[in-house]
């Protein structure tokens, strides 16, 4: 049995990363609802992961800018 790998299949992936995105977003606006019954402890942890999902959201945003580009958009 031979392993084949698959194709670098890229024509979707400004798609993808735009739904990643929307998907981040939505995760931190959830966030914010369980700050209101969250311990100290917890928001902490909330708003450092937000602070790390921001982070992404601009990765990903830099890499749609460059995928766009190369698929001439």
């Amino acid at each position: 049995m031979t392993h084949r790998s698959n194709p670098d299949n890229r024509s979707d992936n400004v798609g993808k990363l735009q739904e990643k995105v929307t998907n981040t977003i939505e995760n931190i606006e959830a966030s914010h609802d369980s700050l209101k019954f969250a311990t100290e402890e917890e928001k902490r942890n909330i708003e450092d992961k937000n602070k790390r999902r921001n982070q992404s959201i601009n990765a990903m945003r830099e890499e749609i800018k460059d995928e766009a580009r190369n698929q001439n958009y």
